[in-house]
């Protein structure tokens, strides 16, 4: 019986291992990403719509608002 409890032991301290070894890898994989991510974006993106643009996409959001609600008054 104790051959048994020590393969069983044997096996739990393997694969628990081997579980903490890889959560590492990923922690330090998404870290690296993050940091890469991070210095791409402040290099310089697309600072954002301008305001002509942004006018338009706020008129478009209403009349979609708009059209949604008056075919669904009814429900």
């Amino acid at each position: 019986m104790s051959e048994l409890v020590s393969q069983g032991l044997d096996l739990v301290i393997l694969g628990m291992g081997t579980v903490f070894i890889f959560l590492s890898l990923l922690v330090v994989a998404t870290l690296v990403m993050s940091r890469l991510v991070g210095q791409g974006g402040r290099d310089g993106g697309a600072s954002g719509p301008s305001e002509g643009e942004e006018a338009a996409l706020l008129a478009a959001v209403a009349a979609a608002v708009k059209a949604f609600r008056g075919r669904h008054r009814g429900q």
